[in-house]
């Protein structure tokens, strides 16, 4: 009896899954519009998102729930955002398509969270010529992140390489690093059934509010630095 349960159950999520999949690749040009119409508001401030589909907040209720959002209305009226996060991005597609506008820009702020589309394929030598080169062209107040947990076996074997990674070459350019790891895996199972939107593998709202929580000591310590 049990086993007919787990196979209904699963058999479940992988339709929910499915559905799910659909309606966050409709939400994409959403999204996308929401940043470049928010990047036209003023502020004292410039604060610049480089990354993926988490960036534009796939899998939230609406796109200013996503991290970026989050940690923008923090800072209130007086930050301008420009949200570069591209759905699908890997490391690569951040250095050729994100970082020639990043380039142009003069952020008072930089958050970078990246490579979470790198692990399905996962190459650590070519993960690792790409995030350095992709750290090399950010300023030294740029805040980058860990890799979130994937929670099982073998992606969260994979992030933890590609954490290495990351740690190391952050280290040696003295970027300061958010630990989006650490704070997702300390979710649990909890965040597992709760954090995420049906397909699985984007935040939901919940979700968003606890990776924008491991950017926060970082972005303080900035805010401090600019004031």
């Amino acid at each position: 009896m049990v086993a007919v349960i787990i196979v209904l159950w699963l058999r479940y999520l992988t339709r929910r899954q499915k559905v799910w999949r659909v309606k966050l690749a409709d939400a994409i040009p959403v999204h996308s519009k929401f940043w470049r119409d928010r990047k036209l508001l003023p502020g004292e401030l410039l604060y610049v998102a480089i990354g993926d589909s988490a960036a534009q907040g796939i899998g939230a209720s609406r796109p200013a729930h996503s991290y970026v959002g989050v940690i923008a209305k923090h800072l209130g009226d007086k930050v301008r955002v420009v949200n570069l996060g591209i759905s699908g991005a890997t490391v690569r597609i951040a250095i050729d398509s994100e970082l020639p506008a990043f380039k142009k820009l003069k952020p008072d702020l930089v958050t970078v969270c990246i490579g979470a589309n790198d692990i399905a394929n996962f190459d650590p030598e070519r993960f690792k010529r790409d995030i350095h080169e992709l750290f090399d062209a950010l300023p030294s107040h740029a805040i980058v992140s860990d890799l979130p947990s994937f929670y099982f076996l073998p992606g969260e074997k994979k992030v933890i390489i590609a954490n290495r990674i990351i740690r190391d070459a952050a280290a040696e350019r003295g970027l300061a690093v958010a630990p989006l790891h650490a704070r997702t895996k300390k979710q649990g199972l909890w965040g597992v059934t709760t954090q995420f939107a049906g397909d699985l593998f984007h935040p939901n709202d919940r979700g968003y509010k606890i990776w924008a929580s491991a950017f926060s000591p970082a972005v303080a310590n900035r805010l401090r630095e600019l004031s």
